[in-house]
């Protein structure tokens, strides 16, 4: 049996997806009030995407940053990424600053989940997830590929990989070619769900023609989907209010 993760009143891996809205404000002031925004929606958790904030080199700053999110949205959980420009993030900084910045989070226990990429050293990934399950952070471990979609083998390798080093939410998001390449990615889903996974795993087809993805997670085994609210922060997101829609509609018909 899988195991679920539950983040405060969110339990992820149960019945229908939960659904996901990144924050992108550049400041601090900016950020307050994107998050009274989105305390607003029908949203389940919430992602401060911090590669956006234009003082993300200053973990002091970071962690005020990341304090008043919390103060305002309270009962969401709050995933905190710092998302590298080799992975399509705003910004790119040292292996050490990141580890650095990821730990200094951790320890803050202002996030409730922690995001680091796989294409990492395993070394800093242990001591990152060790942090972040020390102090009663949920881990996901991600990989994203803006240039293409990796074999069906490959995908479920990389989500078994993110699995074996402590991930809690294995996570893989892939840019489609073709429409093959959607399917790839939704079979690559369901294996990994129906052989290997034993907890939540998340999976995305990105950009127009794998919006299919973001809706069907719960028919081929993604926990989590990602939408928006005002703007973006990958390609193929499609708004918060219309997602809720359409994957309420799957699921009470599955």
């Amino acid at each position: 049996m899988k195991k679920l993760v539950k983040i405060k009143d969110v339990t992820i891996g149960d019945g229908i997806p939960k659904i996901c809205v990144s924050m992108v404000g550049k400041t601090t002031s900016e950020l307050i009030e994107e998050a009274e925004f989105l305390k607003q929606l029908d949203i389940d958790v919430i992602e401060w995407r911090a590669d956006f904030f234009k003082d993300v080199t200053n973990i002091s700053k970071v962690k005020k940053a990341l304090q008043a999110i919390s103060t305002v949205v309270l009962e969401k959980p709050i995933i905190f990424t710092f998302r590298t420009a080799k992975e399509g993030g705003q910004k790119e900084v040292t292996t050490a600053y990141y580890v650095e910045l990821n730990k200094a989070i951790a320890l803050s226990k202002l996030a409730e989940v922690l995001d680091i990429e796989l294409f990492n050293e395993e070394k800093d990934i242990l001591e990152l997830v060790n942090a972040a399950h020390n102090n009663g952070i949920f881990v996901i471990i991600s990989n994203h590929d803006f240039e293409r979609t990796p074999e069906k083998e490959e995908i479920i390798s990389r989500l078994r990989k993110a699995q074996e080093l402590g991930g809690d939410l294995p996570k893989i998001a892939v840019m489609p070619t073709c429409t093959k390449d959607v399917i790839t990615l939704l079979d690559a889903t369901r294996i990994m769900n129906e052989k290997y996974a034993n907890r939540p795993i998340i999976t995305i087809s990105m950009a127009g023609k794998g919006i299919i993805s973001r809706l069907s997670g719960e028919l081929f085994g993604s926990a989590l989907t990602f939408a928006a609210a005002k703007k973006v922060s990958a390609p193929g997101q499609i708004s918060a209010v219309e997602l809720r829609k359409v994957i309420t509609l799957l699921h009470n018909n599955i």
